[in-house]
């Protein structure tokens, strides 16, 4: 099973092979919290907005002397549903984009714990690539799209599938997806990376449960963006989980659940009853 120290040192891997990626983190040290540049085991502090015209403040940081947070602080999140061939199985594939809310407060730092609802019996992981915007976006082609996704992270779109689909389903999947704890995101957002390509890999207590390149998401990042932007306006900071591969499975307490994305790092998180 991966360890802290395995999940720095992958964090540092892709600034190591690809030079022109860059590696945003949000942490804390001490009482306050700030973003930075990942420079190997070394995080340069940055003053000004994430988003805007920031710097480097010139204060430094060991990564393992900080706690790393969710890398950014989103205005909203959406998530895209049925985004994989493997996932949707025989269903007949979307015309569009299929899109749902996640609130805010159900965002979870990088190896905190998933708490699973006292009333919640199944409980499924849905390792993701998640989208992070960098700017202003409304009514945009997808080509033009590009220029405003900021760069991209790891997500887990955690489902309680009765709430989703079961006898107790809701009108909306506001419990099912939304609960507390149900939106772990992280560890870095990176510029810079071809996100149309990448290696994706969930695993449970150190089995792989999920695994496919990004090239397989029906609809890419630039294309989501684009259609959500048609009717709901982008800002900077929104985050966009785009789907799940292949297929999901329950999980318990004393679990451990990894989604690690190629370039970007592992989302480590543990499993715990309420």
């Amino acid at each position: 099973m991966t360890t802290r120290r395995d999940l720095l040192k992958s964090l540092t891997v892709a600034a190591a092979v690809a030079p022109s990626v860059t590696k945003y983190v949000r942490f804390r040290k001490g009482a306050t919290a700030a973003y930075g540049i990942l420079d190997g085991e070394t995080i340069r502090e940055i003053s000004g907005p994430l988003f805007g015209a920031h710097k480097e403040s010139g204060a430094q940081h060991k990564l393992a002397g900080v706690k790393l947070l969710y890398p950014c602080e989103p205005p909203k999140i959406l998530a895209v549903g049925l985004n994989y061939k493997t996932h949707i199985g025989d269903r007949k594939p979307p015309a569009n984009p299929e899109i749902f809310y996640k609130p805010i407060t159900c965002l979870l730092n990088p190896g905190e714990t998933i708490v699973i609802p006292k009333t919640a019996l199944n409980v499924h992981y849905e390792g993701e690539l998640a989208i992070v915007i960098g700017r202003r976006a409304r009514n945009v082609t997808p080509a033009q799209a590009r220029q405003v996704i900021f760069g991209v992270t790891c997500g887990n779109d955690v489902s309680e599938r009765d709430w989703q689909g079961g006898a107790q389903k809701d009108l909306q999947w506001w419990r099912a997806k939304g609960a507390d704890t149900f939106g772990p995101l992280g560890p870095a957002i990176v510029r810079g990376l071809d996100y149309g390509n990448l290696k994706l890999e969930t695993r449970l207590n150190g089995k792989v449960v999920q695994q496919a390149p990004t090239s397989d998401l029906l609809f890419d990042p630039p294309a989501i963006v684009s259609w959500i932007s048609q009717v709901v306006t982008l800002t900077p900071g929104d985050v966009i989980y785009t789907g799940t591969p292949g297929q999901t499975s329950k999980m318990k307490p004393g679990d451990v659940v990894e989604v690690e994305i190629e370039g970007i790092g592992v989302l480590r998180n543990p499993v715990a009853a309420a």
